[in-house]
């Protein structure tokens, strides 16, 4: 398989594990394991500012949880960067809100992707907004 073609498979695994309900999450992780891609997936909830540090714990943890990275410096870091990378794509939309959502992840080989779903919440006016972020590592 193309190297740019299993980068666009993972993000593309990545933003579905974000958009799913807990089913549909458990019937994707059973589909994505037979194509030879790990995921995991996991809920968030908060103000944004003060939830930055969480999310990008939440991802890690769940990506550990899961078996999609191993417990080493550099897979973790890969997470959290990729993780980091996706919240800088929404700051300027959630700074100073309510948000909540789902942080999807997933890998093949070298490529690690994390894509985060967020309702932005004002009043009853929700703003939707969908990070992506993408790591290789050996």
């Amino acid at each position: 398989m193309k190297d740019d073609q299993s980068s666009k498979e993972v993000a593309s695994a990545a933003i579905k594990m974000a958009l799913t309900d807990r089913k549909e999450e458990n019937e994707l992780k059973r589909e994505y394991a037979k194509e030879g891609l790990k995921v995991a997936a996991v809920d968030f909830g908060g103000e944004f500012t003060s939830s930055v540090k969480k999310i990008i714990e939440r991802a890690v943890v769940a990506a550990k949880r899961e078996n999609v990275i191993k417990e080493t410096h550099t897979d973790q870091g890969a997470v959290a960067g990729a993780t980091r990378e996706a919240l800088s794509q929404i700051t300027s939309k959630a700074i100073g809100f309510n948000v909540g959502g789902k942080i999807g992840i997933a890998r093949r080989g070298d490529h690690i992707s994390v894509s985060v779903f967020f309702a932005i919440g004002l009043l009853h006016l929700n703003e939707i907004a969908i990070g992506l972020g993408h790591r290789a590592v050996p």
